[in-house]
């Protein structure tokens, strides 16, 4: 990089100079008519005369001017001034310029060929530096798992999907007397932390074969072919150790579609990758397990037959796996409620959110003293492991005040119209996003009511619309929309333009005249937010149970 800045630094002065030469040599005398000469020559101005070629040059103390030789009158010219006679080939000039011009571009390109082979030595003494400590030698290693399918809850389908490669591992010679070949690829797909390094460990534990693991980025290399290097190296173990299995998590890194922006190093070790599968012999015993979260990246060609035959897709877990999940990681601590009501109130979760939802809690019940873990734990840490943990911080007292208002008309609505929820703070709601398959009109138009409410409430109290309702609007006008154009849950089957615009007026009609009558409780869950900033599903219950 640096040797062509120099280069490109060279070029720009050579250019600049020949410039420079050009405009010297170039003959920038003024030409002139013949008055002009014989005013210049009457009032004695000429000082001397040069005839080069067809031209005369005449000079006067600050100046030099040319005309034709052919109409200039040369004895009256000699009687002012002396004459001196030029022979001078025009082209000597043009020669002189483009030779100077060849000899720097040929000195530049000599010059530039030398760095080249400068920089070629030190990056070659780098590489041998590099070789010399170790850095190509690729540290493969056989590992044995300690994970079975008992160790994995939920996902009972993948269990068994994955079960005929286990068992193949575990009797290879059944299946090859039927004539039986069982995919030389397995890729796993599913989103960030829903386990699938932990299934392709389960799957070598259960077949009690070696792994060997690696990451896509492991086979980005800075030098060329040290990727398909290591890809040939690591296949080769894993043959030599067979039944095997190799495991690269993340393979997007590696096998990411060619093409668009060219990557040399990235598309060699592809190819190898590539290559290697092909290469498997049916006796070979090892099989290639990928993970990814990002299949659309992935190469055409190692999708194809042959390679990656099979693919499993791991789904988020629903509420009877994060019950399993959450009893196995619950193990072994002193959990007092009901593990159901921490698996209902944690939808969105993959195994390692939950992993960390659980050892958050534990570390919230040990901050307060207490002996076990109990329900308020996951729920004072739940908003911290999905968002970050989150302050009010800048509200005036007039901003609280409205906004204690705001949230508490959401807080009752969710409450009344029976929308699921675990608290509401001032500044997050959070609604629960059931696991309903299937979800009635009433349910939904329930849900943008709640939404409303704070925009309603705002309108009742103060007559006026605030900022803070922005998020609100845009969840009702989602779900207007869907209840519109997917559902057929306008005024007709077909959506209309004025079917969004109705489901929302309407809405907002009903929960205003809702409120209008809740007004005690109201007041009350608003005062509790604005002085303890949260207010929970229970103690809204018994604030209106207490009222009604």
């Amino acid at each position: 990089m640096k040797s062509k800045k120099i280069m490109v630094s060279l070029m720009a002065i050579s250019v600049l100079v020949i410039l420079v030469l050009v405009v010297f040599l170039r003959n920038n005398n003024e030409s002139i008519d013949l008055n002009t000469y014989e005013n210049l020559l009457n009032n004695n101005v000429i000082k001397k005369a040069k005839i080069q070629n067809n031209e005369v040059i005449l000079y006067t103390n600050d100046h030099a001017y040319i005309i034709l030789k052919d109409g200039v009158d040369l004895k009256a010219l000699l009687k002012k001034v002396p004459i001196e006679v030029v022979y001078e080939n025009p082209f000597i000039k043009d020669l002189v310029v483009i030779g100077l011009f060849f000899f720097m571009i040929l000195g530049l390109i000599l010059y530039g060929r030398k760095r080249r082979e400068v920089d070629i030595k030190k990056e070659q003494e780098k590489y041998n530096a590099y070789a010399h400590e170790g850095f190509t030698k690729t540290v493969v290693k056989a590992s044995t798992s300690k994970y079975k399918f008992t160790d994995i809850a939920g996902i009972s389908e993948v269990k068994e999907e994955l079960q005929e490669v286990v068992d193949f591992l575990k009797n290879s010679d059944k299946y090859k007397k039927f004539g039986i070949t069982l995919p030389r690829g397995v890729l796993l797909i599913g989103p960030p932390g829903v386990g699938k390094t932990m299934i392709a460990k389960a799957v070598a534990g259960e077949a009690e074969v070696p792994f060997f693991y690696q990451s896509g980025a492991s086979f980005v290399q800075i030098y060329v072919g040290m990727g398909a290097k290591r890809v040939r190296e690591l296949f080769s173990y894993a043959k030599a150790h067979a039944p095997s299995i190799i495991f690269i998590d993340e393979i997007d890194a590696v096998g990411k579609a060619r093409g668009g922006m060219r990557n040399d190093e990235r598309e060699s070790t592809l190819n190898e990758l590539l290559t290697q599968m092909d290469g498997f012999e049916d006796s070979s015993g090892v099989i290639v397990i990928g993970a990814t979260n990002k299949i659309d990246v992935i190469d055409e060609a190692l999708l194809r037959s042959g390679r990656f035959d099979r693919r499993v897709f791991i789904p988020m877990p629903d509420f009877s796996d994060r019950l399993k999940i959450l009893n196995i990681y619950l193990e072994g601590k002193t959990f007092v409620g009901d593990v159901a009501k921490i698996a209902k109130m944690s939808v969105g979760f993959s195994g390692a959110a939950l992993a960390t939802l659980v050892n958050e809690a534990a570390i919230n019940a040990l901050r307060a003293k207490r002996e076990s873990i109990g329900e308020e734990d996951f729920l004072a840490v739940r908003q911290k492991v999905l968002l970050g943990k989150r302050k009010v911080l800048n509200f005036s007292e007039e901003e609280k005040k409205i906004q204690s208002i705001y949230q508490a008309a959401k807080a009752l609505c969710a409450y009344w119209f029976e929308i699921d929820f675990e608290k509401i703070t001032i500044i997050n709601d959070r609604l629960k996003d059931l696991d309903l398959e299937i979800e009635s009109k009433t349910e939904m138009f329930s849900k943008i009511k709640v939404y409303l409410a704070g925009i309603a409430i705002t309108k009742i109290k103060f007559n006026e619309t605030y900022s803070n309702s922005t998020d609100d609007l845009q969840r009702a006008r989602e779900i207007a929309k869907n209840m519109s154009e997917l559902y057929g849950m306008g005024r007709g089957l077909v959506a209309s333009t004025d079917d969004v615009p109705s489901i929302l007026n309407e809405a907002r009609e009903e929960v205003e005249k809702f409120l209008l009558g809740m007004s005690a409780p109201l007041d009350i869950i608003s005062k509790k937010l604005f002085e303890e900033e949260s207010v929970s599903k229970v103690e809204i219950k018994k604030i209106v149970d207490e009222i009604f």
